[in-house]
């Protein structure tokens, strides 16, 4: 129902439209529900015992001090901890290259409202995170979309939609990524794809947004370089964030950029919130330079192996032949893709009433397409939710399947690995 003072709201205002996953997640919340929908971690990563040991001492030893307000910037500890870290990655950068964000979300808007008039054009993946999507939206842009495989975003796709764009007296200004683990679909660009990427990039003067949330999460391979590594003209903006390594409701992230265009990002900062969460800075910093963060690692990129391993396995075991999905070397996802009949978006109605929520495909592209496509989280639910959910969702699958063939649905009476049926 629209509100009464719908009529004085902004165009933009006017066109925002809610997260689809914000949206679903409200469904989920039945106990009943084995939820894959979040992209959340796992509560048993959150590291309580340290973060206890931190705020005591911070409080004792420098109470006034982190209640205060900070600088825009951000806290210098934090982030002379943050350049060291990116420095040892292969980043030639200082601490002058680093902007503490309120999350990455919140870089991805400032990012949008520095460079995004209404009408200019970004370049992202299809699929892509919609959180990009959304910010971006938000200043009027408009998307264009390139396709994503199994080694990340097609280079030649990529330039060949820039021409066509051009030939329409288009120039794209950004372009986003998420190299490493995706969301939604988790595969890795090579490094043969960014290096060539990154030309293409110069080429056509674009800037490059590595969004980098996952990058700390390896499960198995070798590691990539960030593309930022290799950015010879400060072309290229990293995000990184400590809420998938440390705590996500302390919503401290960081953006890294030459300092003229940070410094362009700082001045829009100052409009939105003044500084970044302090205290959550000040426990990050601690964190970080009593080397927790690379102890804390080690335990939750075992955990979600584990549990990685475990939802590939329930699939091999129960999902029908008709589907693919992919095998992710870490992050948070697995992405499933039905026969091109089948509609997710259609078919969540019958996956809640089997007790059982994913994100349908729909939602990470930017033309809407891909719609027999969906995203599982592995990272939240437990061993025995992992091992059911997947059992229900399969079942749910095959059911669709069938009834798009006019079949009677087939049962799956196989056991679980163990023999045994989890509840909830």
């Amino acid at each position: 129902m629209p509100s009464k003072f719908s009529h004085l709201y902004s165009k933009n205002a006017k066109e925002m439209k809610a997260s689809e996953i914000r949206e679903l997640l409200k469904l989920t919340e039945r106990k009943e529900v084995i939820s894959f929908a979040g992209g959340l971690p796992s509560p048993e990563a959150f590291p309580v015992d340290k973060v206890r040991e931190i705020c005591n001492y911070l409080l004792d030893e420098k109470g006034p001090n982190i209640l205060q307000y900070g600088t825009t910037e951000g806290v210098t500890e934090l982030r002379k901890a943050i350049a060291d870290r990116m420095v040892g990655k292969g980043m030639n950068i200082n601490y002058h290259n680093v902007l503490i964000t309120a999350g990455s979300q919140q870089a991805l808007d400032l990012i949008g409202k520095t460079f995004l008039d209404p009408d200019d054009t970004v370049i992202v993946g299809a699929p892509t995170y919609m959180g990009g999507t959304n910010a971006f939206r938000s200043y009027g842009a408009l998307l264009e979309s390139v396709p994503v495989d199994e080694e990340g975003m097609d280079p030649e796709a990529l330039e060949d939609k820039i021409k066509q764009l051009q030939m329409h007296g288009r120039n794209p200004e950004l372009l986003y990524l998420v190299p490493a683990f995706q969301n939604p679909s988790g595969v890795t660009m090579t490094m043969e794809r960014r290096k060539r990427v990154l030309e293409i990039a110069r080429e056509y003067d674009m800037v490059v947004i590595e969004d980098a949330p996952y990058s700390e999460l390896r499960y198995s391979g070798q590691a990539i370089k960030p593309m930022k590594t290799m950015d010879e003209d400060g072309r290229v903006i990293y995000l990184g964030t400590f809420s998938k390594v440390l705590a996500p409701g302390f919503r401290v992230a960081w953006c890294i950029a030459d300092k003229d265009l940070l410094n362009k990002l700082i001045i829009v900062k100052q409009a939105a919130d003044l500084c970044t969460n302090t205290f959550g800075q000040h426990i990050a910093a601690e964190y970080l330079t009593r080397g927790y963060l690379d102890q804390h690692l080690e335990k939750i990129k075992s955990l979600y192996k584990h549990k990685r391993d475990r939802m590939l396995a329930a699939m091999d075991r129960h999902f029908p032949a008709e589907a693919k999905w992919t095998k992710p070397e870490g992050g948070m996802f697995i992405w499933v893709t039905l026969p091109e009949n089948i509609d997710t978006k259609e078919m969540f109605t019958r996956a809640l009433e089997n007790n059982v929520a994913y994100v349908h495909g729909a939602s990470f592209f930017a033309d809407r397409s891909g719609r027999n496509t969906m995203r599982l989280n592995f990272t939240y639910a437990t061993d025995a939710e992992i091992d059911e959910g997947i059992k229900r969702l399969a079942e749910t699958v095959r059911n669709e399947i069938a009834m798009h063939k006019k079949e009677t649905p087939a049962k799956d009476f196989r056991p679980d690995e163990d023999g045994m049926v989890f509840g909830v």
